[in-house]
């Protein structure tokens, strides 16, 4: 079958490409970015290009900095535990195998949460399979930092992709900003990850066109200029994020039950409401992508693994991580998320910003450049 995806901005750069070349600047060999002393990438969980073009008369700094061509296109999935995984290790999905926020570990026959599983689900730190660029860099005698949230220092998900670097928390986004531009000045030679959660929690519980999403998108906004403030000229600094967002109001939600037969031959369903893996029983797969294809196609793109890995969504996909990724993809192109209505837990559907899919409005987020590599 035919796969057809959105174009991508003529001039957008691949996320996987930002740290090695913030690195490189470092060095005085960039592609990308003029040279730099230090560098700082600062990642606004949940802010696509959409999101801050729509709503820039509330973040004039970044807008004034910014324009429609400084873009860069994220992972597929579109969702934090793959796109981080990606931007910190320079590796594709199908490389350093975060395939999603759920996905299948086959040889458990369980499928685990890939952002959080690390503290609750016994992953080990292996199942992530690509080498921290943090980590390479510290072993080359540079300084490498994470300035993020208190509450993530001693994470699994941080100890398996941001190895090497220290970590400084704080509570405040204002001050996680000037910690991160300060590091910066006073060491030569650093690598600096900012990380800014704050938008993407708001959005999942209010939606991006909230007044709450506002508010927080001007937080940022005044973060990113205090941190320009903070670092020295001779640093580079990066503005971008994970992945975008849109928001799917309630009647929006398409329920999953017995009632229907897009549940059979489906022995386990990971991923998230927007992009499924869907991993069946033996001997099922290609009935399972027959009846999704016929009921589903018209609002989402339906692959099987084959052809979800032939088409390179997942970029090179290794032979270790392909048994991850479903029997059968689903991501979905119109304004829908999927639900399992069999299971107890009905939080998850209160969320209302959602993201993980191939859209544009997902996929394409800001790549602004501020101080030396402005």
């Amino acid at each position: 079958m035919s796969f057809s995806l959105p174009a991508d901005p003529p001039r957008s750069r691949s996320l996987t490409g930002v740290v090695p070349q913030m690195l490189a600047a470092i060095g005085g060999s960039s592609d990308w970015f003029a040279p730099a002393r230090s560098a700082i990438v600062f990642v606004v969980d949940g802010l696509g290009a959409h999101n801050l073009a729509a709503r820039s008369g509330h973040a004039r700094f970044l807008a004034a900095a910014g324009s429609k061509k400084d873009v860069a296109r994220t992972v597929f999935p579109s969702t934090t535990a793959s796109a981080l995984t990606s931007l910190l290790t320079g590796s594709p999905v199908g490389r350093h195998g975060i395939v999603g926020y759920r996905a299948l570990a086959p040889e458990r026959d369980v499928v685990l949460n890939q952002l959080r599983g690390w503290d609750t689900d016994g992953l080990e730190e292996s199942w992530q399979r690509s080498r921290p660029l943090t980590k390479q860099w510290s072993e080359q005698g540079r300084p490498s930092f994470v300035v993020s949230k208190p509450e993530y220092a001693d994470t699994g998900f941080t100890a398996t992709t941001m190895r090497g670097a220290e970590f400084v928390g704080a509570v405040d986004v204002a001050e996680r900003a000037r910690i991160a531009g300060e590091l910066a000045a006073r060491h030569p030679g650093a690598f600096v990850y900012l990380y800014a959660p704050e938008l993407d929690a708001v959005g999942h519980k209010r939606g991006w066109q909230s007044d709450e999403w506002v508010a927080a998108l001007e937080r940022v906004d005044a973060a990113a200029r205090l941190l320009v403030d903070a670092a020295t000229t001779q640093t580079g600094v990066v503005v971008t994020a994970d992945h975008g967002m849109i928001d799917v109001p309630r009647h929006r939600h398409v329920l999953l039950s017995d009632d229907g037969d897009l549940l059979s031959g489906i022995r386990h369903i990971g991923g998230e409401p927007r992009m499924l893996h869907l991993y069946t029983e033996p001997g099922a797969a290609a009935g399972v992508h027959r009846r999704w294809v016929a009921t589903e196609a018209g609002r989402s793109w339906v692959l099987s693994r084959d052809e979800a890995v032939a088409s390179g969504v997942f970029g090179t996909v290794d032979p270790a991580v392909a048994p991850r990724i479903g029997d059968v993809v689903v991501a979905a192109r119109s304004g829908i998320a999927y639900y399992d209505d069999r299971l107890d837990d009905k939080g998850p559907q209160r969320m209302v910003g959602q993201h993980g899919s191939l859209t544009l409005e997902e996929r394409i987020v800001p790549l602004i450049r501020l101080g030396a590599f402005a």
